[in-house]
Parts: C-alpha cells; sequence; structure tokens
C-alpha cells in the first residue's frame, strides 16, 4: 500500500526535550495482591510457583537504559551478572528463596539514575510435620509415675501458619479439655504449635490431625499431618550387623546392614556421611542396607545409619570403612651428625630412613634386604619402627661403624600382614659414591630475560647420589606491587621437578621476578637443603590508551589526538610513529618524563578522514593507539513519551506521530535530511530535508499516515551531512487494540497534536490559557476557561487585536470530527470547518459553519465527514469588524463511525498539568 506523510513539522527549539528519567513499576503477572505499604513501598504478593512478571515503566529522553537487580538480607543477590536489561523482568515457578526487593534502574545520562524498588513475598505453604517427645516424672514416695505427652506441628509457610489440633473428629482448643494444654513456645515465633497431653489418660490414645493453614490466601489450601498415638508409641533403637572399623581390600563388595531393634511407628532406616558427603555414586540403599560395590580408597571413612520415627530424637550409629592400601613412600639418608660435613666415611655411623602411610596403620609391617637378603637387626645394623598407632609408618637402619662390606644396596619392604594389597620396596645405594647434593645455576641462566609469550626453562644443576627431587617456589619481593601469595605459574604455592628444569610455557609479565630451586629432605640426603635462585625478567610491548576511539568532527575544526603510555618493559627507549591510514605524519622519541604524545590537526579538511594510528615501540614490540576520524552524524534517538503518537485515519488505516531528537547535532557538519525508510514487506523510503540548524533536545516530528492494522512497521531514521549518512537508528511501529483509539486534541502539547498551520493564511492560531492570557484590553471577548471549565487548561483562539483586520483567516488541519467552540464579543466574525481531499487535485469541501456571538459558553459540535481518500480537516477563524471577536476550539475530536448525539448536559471534572506558552490555549 502507499505510504503519505503529512508535512515535516519542526518545533522551536527552545522546547528542548531532553529530560532525565523517571520510572514506574507495575504488576502484571499472577500476582495475589499489590499494596502500598508504610513509607511508600510496595508490596506484590504471589504464590510460589507463579509466573512473577514487573514491568519497569519509564519516561525520559533519551530513551532510558534499564536494569533490574535484587537484594535479599542487605547484600546483593545476583548471579554472576544476572542483573536484567529489560523493561520486563519475569520469573516462571518463582520459588521462595527468590523473594525479596527488586529494583529497577533507569539512567540516560541526564540528571541522577531514576530507581524504584518493589518487595516480592513469596507466599508458600509445605506439609505439616508432627513429632512426639515424652517426658516421664517421679512422683513422690515412687507409689506412681506422670508421662506427659508433647505433640508438636511444624510447617514452613508465608505468611505465618494458623495451627488446628483434632482428636478423631473432635476440635480441640485450650481449655477444652483439662488434660490437654495447646501453647506457642515464645522462642518459634508461631513457627509451632504444641499440643500438651497432660498425665496420659486412656482417652489421649487416639489418632491426631495437625491442620495448617494460612486462612487461603493466595488460594494456598490447607494442609494436615496425622499420627497416631497409641500405648507402644516409642522413640527409635538400632543395631549396626557388622564389624568397626570395617577392614577391606580395594575391589571387594562392602555390605554395611542396619537394622531397628524398636520404635513405635516403625522408623525409617537412612545411611548419610559426615559433614554432608556425597554417599559413593555406585552404591545401592535398600532400606537399612548399604552396599558398596568394587570399593575404592576414596570410598573408605565413616558411615552413618540414623533411624526416624519423629518420635523422639533420631537414633544414630556409626561405622568406619578402612580400605587397606599404602602410599607415598619415602627415603632419607642422615650422615653421622657427630660430624661437621655431610658425607659419608668409612667409620662413621650412617642411617637410613623408609617412611610409608598405610591403611589401616596397625597392619604396617617393614622388611630390609641388603643386596637382595633378607637383613635383621645387629649390634652394628640396628632397625627399629614407630609405633604401629603412629601415621606414616616409619622404619630406620642404623649403620654402626661403616665398614668397606657395608656398602651395597639396601631395600626396604612395606607390607601389610593382611598381603591384601602390593607391597613397596624402596631401594637406597650407600657406597663410596653416595655424597650429598650439591646445586649450582649454569653459567648465564641466573639472569633470564623473555618476551611476554615465550617458553622459558629454568633450570638447576644437581648433583650427588642419589639425586634428590628439586623444589621450585618463588621468592615474593619486598616491593608492594607483587602479590603477597607469589603462587607458582600452575597456581600452587610449590611445584616439584626431577630434572632440575622448570618450564613455563606461554609466559606473562605477571610470572616475572625470583625464582628458587631446592633440594628436597625426601629421596636424597637429610641434610640442609642446597638452593639457588634464579631472576626472571619479562619483557612486554608497551600498554597504551585508547587503543580505538572515535571522534567525529566537522570540516575546518581544530583539535589533537593523545596516545598514552601506561606500562611497558623496558620503560626506555620508547618511540613512537603517528600515521593517517600509510601514510607517515610524524615520528619522536620519548624523555623520562613524558608518558604520552599528542598529534594536533589545525583545521580539518576532507583528506583528514580516516584511520589515525599511533605506534608506541620498545624492544618487546609496539603498543597501538587507533583514532577514527569521520564526519557521520551520531544517530537520532526516538521520543517514546509522544501525547496521542496513534490514531486513526479511517476503516484499517492508521496513522503514528513519530518524533525524535538527533544526538549531539552541533559534534558534525549542519544535517542537511533525513532518511527515512519503513518497511513492511519491502522498504520505502524517503527523504525528510532539514532547514537551518538542529538545536540539541531539539523535538522533531514527522506525521506516518496510510498505516494498515494491525501491521507493524519497521522505521530507520538516519541523518545525513555533507560528508555522507550518519549512524541509523529503528524502532518497531505496532498498532495495538482491538478498536483504535479515537483522535483527541486538547492543546495541552505544545506540538499541538497533529495540528500545523496553514501557510497561506494571513495570520496564525494561538494557543494559550486562561490563567495567562491578559484580558486587559479586550475583557469582553474570548472565553474565561477551557470547556471543562479550568483556567489551567489550553485551547485555540485567533486574536482579533490589531494587527489583525477584518477577513483576515486562520486555518488549523486536522481529522474526522467534533469539537467544542467559544464565539463570544459583539465583533465576531465567522468559524469555518472544511474537508481537504488529497486526490490527484486538492478539493476543500464546506462541512460546518457559524458566524455571529453565541454567548459566554463553550458548546460542542459534531460533523459527519464522508472523505474518500486522505484528507485533513481544516478550521478557518474569520475575524470580524471589531477587537471584540475572539473566536476559540477545544478538545477536537476524531472517531470511527456516525456522530452521536451529545447527553442534554455534559459535566466534566478534569485535572491536568499547567502549561504556559505566550499567545495561545488549546485544552483536551
Amino acid at each position: 500500500e502507499e505510504l503519505n506523510s503529512l508535512p515535516f513539522l519542526s518545533l522551536s527549539p527552545a522546547q528542548n526535550k531532553l529530560t532525565p528519567p523517571t520510572v514506574r513499576i507495575v504488576h502484571s503477572g499472577q500476582a495475589c495482591n499489590v499494596e502500598e505499604e508504610r513509607y511508600s513501598e510496595r508490596v506484590s504478593t504471589i504464590r510460589e510457583g507463579d509466573t512473577l512478571e514487573l514491568q519497569c515503566l519509564v519516561t525520559g529522553h533519551p530513551h532510558p537504559q534499564i536494569r533490574w537487580t535484587k537484594t535479599a538480607g542487605g547484600a546483593s543477590d545476583r548471579q554472576g551478572d544476572s542483573s536484567l536489561r529489560n523493561e520486563t523482568l519475569r520469573i516462571e515457578s518463582i520459588s521462595r528463596h527468590q523473594g525479596g526487593r527488586y529494583y529497577c534502574k533507569a539512567e540516560n545520562g541526564l540528571g541522577s539514575p531514576a530507581i524504584r524498588s518493589i518487595r516480592v513475598d513469596v507466599y508458600y505453604l509445605d506439609d505439616p510435620v508432627i513429632t512426639v517427645h515424652q517426658s516421664v516424672g517421679e512422683a513422690k514416695e515412687q507409689f506412681y509415675f506422670e508421662r506427659t505427652v508433647f505433640l508438636r506441628c511444624v510447617a514452613n509457610s508465608n505468611p505465618p501458619v494458623h495451627y488446628t489440633w483434632r482428636r478423631g473428629k473432635e476440635v480441640l482448643s485450650q481449655g477444652s479439655d483439662s488434660g490437654v494444654e495447646i501453647y506457642e513456645p515464645f522462642f518459634t515465633q508461631g513457627e509451632t504449635k504444641i499440643l500438651k497431653l497432660k498425665n496420659l489418660r486412656p482417652q489421649d490414645y487416639a489418632d491426631y490431625t495437625c491442620i495448617s493453614s494460612v486462612r487461603n490466601v493466595c488460594s494456598i489450601e490447607d494442609k494436615t499431618a496425622h499420627f497416631s498415638l497409641s500405648n507402644r508409641t516409642a522413640p527409635p533403637s538400632i543395631k549396626l550387623l557388622l564389624d568397626d572399623p570395617l577392614v577391606v581390600n580395594p575391589g571387594e563388595t562392602v555390605t554395611l546392614v542396619c537394622v531397628a531393634s524398636g520404635g513405635d511407628p516403625p522408623p525409617t532406616l537412612t545411611w548419610v556421611r559426615p559433614g554432608g558427603e556425597e554417599l559413593p555414586k555406585r552404591c545401592v540403599v535398600n532400606r537399612g542396607t548399604l552396599t558398596v560395590p568394587m570399593v575404592t580408597v576414596d570410598d573408605g571413612g565413616a558411615y552413618s545409619c540414623v533411624a526416624s520415627n519423629n518420635v523422639g530424637n533420631p537414633a544414630k550409629k556409626s561405622t568406619t570403612i578402612l580400605v587397606r592400601g599404602l602410599r607415598k613412600g619415602r627415603f632419607w639418608i642422615t650422615p653421622d651428625p657427630y660430624h661437621n660435613d655431610d658425607n659419608i666415611q668409612i667409620g662413621r655411623e650412617v642411617k637410613i630412613s623408609c617412611q610409608v602411610e598405610a591403611t589401616p596403620p596397625e597392619e604396617l609391617q617393614f622388611g630390609w634386604l641388603k643386596n637382595g637378603r633378607p637383613l635383621r637387626s645387629s649390634e652394628r645394623m640396628v632397625i627399629t619402627h614407630t609405633d604401629t598407632d603412629v601415621s606414616p609408618g616409619t622404619t630406620n637402619l642404623d649403620i654402626i661403624d661403616l665398614k668397606f662390606t657395608d656398602f651395597g644396596t639396601y631395600t626396604c619392604v612395606a607390607s601389610l600382614r593382611n598381603r591384601g594389597t602390593p607391597e613397596i620396596s624402596i631401594d637406597v645405594n650407600i657406597s663410596s659414591t653416595t655424597v650429598p647434593p650439591e646445586l649450582t645455576v649454569p653459567r648465564g641462566r641466573s639472569h633470564l630475560i623473555a618476551q611476554e609469550g615465550d617458553t622459558v626453562d629454568l633450570q638447576c644443576l644437581v648433583s650427588g647420589k642419589p639425586k634428590p627431587i628439586i623444589l621450585w617456589s618463588r621468592v615474593e619481593d619486598s616491593g608492594p606491587a607483587v602479590a603477597a601469595t607469589a603462587l607458582m605459574p600452575d597456581g600452587s604455592a610449590q611445584m616439584e621437578s626431577y630434572d632440575g628444569v622448570l618450564r613455563i610455557n606461554n609466559v606473562t609479565r605477571e610470572m616475572g621476578g625470583t625464582y628458587r630451586c631446592q633440594t628436597s629432605q625426601y629421596n636424597g640426603f637429610n641434610v640442609k637443603p642446597r638452593e639457588a635462585l634464579i631472576q626472571l625478567v619479562v619483557q612486554f610491548p608497551p600498554v597504551v590508551e585508547p587503543e580505538f576511539t572515535e571522534i567525529r568532527q566537522a570540516l575546518g575544526r581544530a583539535f589533537s589526538l593523545t596516545c598514552r603510555l601506561l606500562r611497558a618493559h623496558p620503560a626506555r627507549l620508547l618511540r613512537y610513529e603517528w600515521k593517517l591510514g600509510s601514510r607517515l605524519l610524524t615520528v619522536g622519541q620519548f624523555s623520562e618524563q613524558k608518558d604520552d604524545t599528542t598529534y594536533h590537526i589545525r583545521a580539518l579538511n576532507r583528506e583528514g578522514y580516516g584511520e589515525y594510528t599511533c605506534d608506541i615501540t620498545n624492544e618487546a614490540g609496539a603498543g597501538r593507539c587507533t583514532f577514527l576520524v569521520t564526519g557521520k552524524a551520531y544517530a537520532p534517538e526516538f521520543y517514546y513519551d509522544t501525547y496521542g503518537a496513534l490514531w486513526q485515519n479511517r476503516p484499517r488505516v492508521y496513522g503514528f506521530k513519530l518524533q525524535w531528537t538527533q544526538m549531539e547535532p552541533g559534534a558534525v557538519d549542519r544535517i542537511l535530511a533525513y532518511r527515512l525508510g519503513i518497511r513492511q514487506s519491502r522498504w520505502w523510503e524517503q527523504e525528510i530535508p532539514m532547514e537551518g540548524n538542529i538545536q540539541k533536545g531539539e523535538l522533531l516530528t514527522y506525521n506516518l499516515t496510510e498505516l494498515i492494522r494491525p501491521e507493524s512497521y519497521l522505521v530507520r531514521l538516519t541523518p545525513i551531512t555533507r560528508y555522507g549518512e550518519g549512524d541509523a537508528t529503528e524502532r518497531i511501529i505496532t498498532y495495538s487494540g482491538t478498536s483504535p483509539p479515537p483522535f483527541r486534541c486538547g492543546f495541552e502539547d505544545e506540538a499541538l497534536c497533529l495540528f500545523s498551520q496553514d501557510k497561506t493564511d494571513e495570520f496564525d492560531w494561538t494557543r494559550h490559557s486562561a490563567a495567562t492570557r491578559d484580558t486587559k484590553y479586550t475583557p469582553n471577548t474570548g472565553p474565561s476557561s477551557d470547556h471543562t471549565g479550568s483556567k489551567q487548561g489550553f485551547y485555540m483562539y485567533i486574536e482579533t487585536s490589531r494587527p489583525r483586520l477584518e477577513g483576515d483567516k486562520a486555518r488549523l488541519p486536522t481529522y474526522c470530527f467534533a469539537f467544542f467552540y467559544h464565539m463570544y464579543g459583539k465583533h465576531i466574525g465567522a468559524l469555518n470547518v472544511f474537508l481537504r481531499q488529497k486526490g490527484q487535485t486538492v478539493t476543500d469541501t464546506s462541512v460546518w459553519s457559524l458566524s455571529g456571538n453565541q454567548g459566554n459558553s463553550w458548546s460542542q459540535a459534531m460533523v459527519n465527514i464522508h472523505p474518500t481518500t486522505a484528507f485533513q480537516m481544516v478550521m478557518e477563524g474569520v475575524r470580524g469588524s471589531g477587537i471584540e471577536g475572539d473566536i476559540a476550539i477545544d478538545n477536537v475530536t476524531i472517531e470511527e463511525g456516525e456522530c452521536k448525539e451529545p447527553p442534554p448536559k455534559i459535566c466534566l471534572c478534569i485535572c491536568r498539568p499547567i502549561l504556559y506558552l505566550p499567545d495561545i490555549l488549546l485544552i483536551v
């Protein structure tokens, strides 16, 4: 279909539409209730499982950015940054933990952000649980026992739950039975209701029902729990049918059996691990039997059987599974402690130690071999073991007065008495070549320089026999810039190396610093560790800012580009190079005192547009600042708070008043035009020429007509300067509602709804209100209020005072038709209404006319019009013979269908904001 548009209307630059944001939160989901509490706090009540939907309605221009956040208990309750940036916050199947205060924050860069909040109260009611506790009191002279039973009913709920107790079908209440007492413990604050049966009687053995209720709020139904009290009622007791601890071999199947030995009702049995640790995933639980197939070392530990029947306290018994195993075999050689040097020599003492972790520790046993043959303890070969209850277990072989014949290979063998697991053997060679370790750094490798991203090998040479494991760690520098933890590249505090090499892949600047290599005290000599230091320097290219920025400038302007150096290593001999595209502009070198470089453009010409780069370089590379200098205009910003933006043209056809402001219009050359694009099934484009300079915040309007309902249209607006097209912005226009809203104009908005002044008239209609109109010179003409009686309301009128002459005309085009008029004064001229149809030629047809004094009151005129093409309504006011001839109009409406007769008497009571504008008054 063809799209036609009314002429473009540019409003006064003084009408700045840039406004800070405002926020209002409305509930559009399944709320039970939304109410205002004290201090204007909004509370939304919703049932657990329903869908919460909150809408953040905002005003402000440019259109504010919206963000939803939640706080609970004073702490931010965000998941990552789960803050939502949509106008609608929707939570399906809401849970109780999602209740709390939700904040909507709107900001558009003007003034302070607007923030509103609403508290979401999630209502729920869990199934109640009855627990029973008994107490037995010993009476005087021990002739009898008094037995008292407490039945406690507990249900989690919001709002607080109301409890009702029944015995059989009888409702129990406080005072209804002398043997029954009902109360709420003070410390529970309504969370529970206790039924106390004093000195238990035969009639107290019965079926009890606890009814929990939240009084049907949010349609939450009551819930019940039952308990049958008898003389057999007793708390649970259990026993375990297994050894404790239970020692098993890896790979075996373990079965733990727990049985109830007492309790009524019969208790429920469950298996748990301490600290909330999960049961092994392979395990199978069948009532009180827990089966763990193919048990591993990780399955070892404590297991507890818990029995509960809601009578008394739960019963609990625990056992421990010990999975046999040997781990972490280590050895060390200790030279004679009575000599200063660490060497092994003939005639001196030497001790070989062997250590193993065992489960269970009491089954650990050691044996020693020399050159493969069993070795027994003697006067010169003393074998000792630590106690079996000490873990890890250690055995020592003390060789007293070392002889040449003692040289050889000594083997420590660790095993478990059960023989269910493999043994561990550790070989230690004692000979003339067994010497303590020495640690050195290869020549030239103690100070390493690498560039970021390289692979670096730090190496320490270790000598000695046996060769110990090398431990690597970082040395904390005293400078405050280094993290106090000084972790290794893999995030640990220490790393092991068997060949003395620490390899760092893809080295980063954070990995620079001092590294320490040292010998371990196990798998080698038990002597003071040897250590060495290596300094690693990581060079990296300069880090600069801004990495990229876009600069919009008009031709002929002067401006500067600055590239700042943040950090670099090395930070000396830094050079900079400025380019425009591939063209070299300037080069230079940084002084020690300077950390930025600036390039000046004195007067921008067309060749000056493009990409400017500044490269700052050192030995490790270059850092680049990029500046894109362009003359593109910024994007327009659509105005979403237009009053009466949507109107009905004729059946199946509607119109839309498109309004926008221009972002930073003075940043680039003057905007010559806008390209308007509209897409429904295909694109339709039109250029809107602009005259003069657009001011910041100036509201621009363009009326779209011939839009087909109920279709939606994508609208794109692109500013055009002599540089070319600027940034485009888009929005969707949607026809809303089953029946179109009538066109109504009370002239409360300075934009005059869809009216524009006819360019062929002699003078214009004026917008004014009675509160601001000066009647000093013409007190006996014109209205004293708008048609509703408000002196603050606005209307349109023609001023017949000088310089107006008899017969001068003012026209105001509009649409289909009913309106109020005021024609009071002895010099009243005429008010004419024409139907202007826009076919191949434009024709004006008179549809209504009235002249002369009609009295000091507002009257309504209603006209049936029958347009056959796109049309406008023209309202013409004709000046009479004198100055007391003001004519006013108000509340112009266009509605689909035949005009209906108004009721005999109209009484309108309307409150409206006050708008002031010189020379004109208008009303809704």
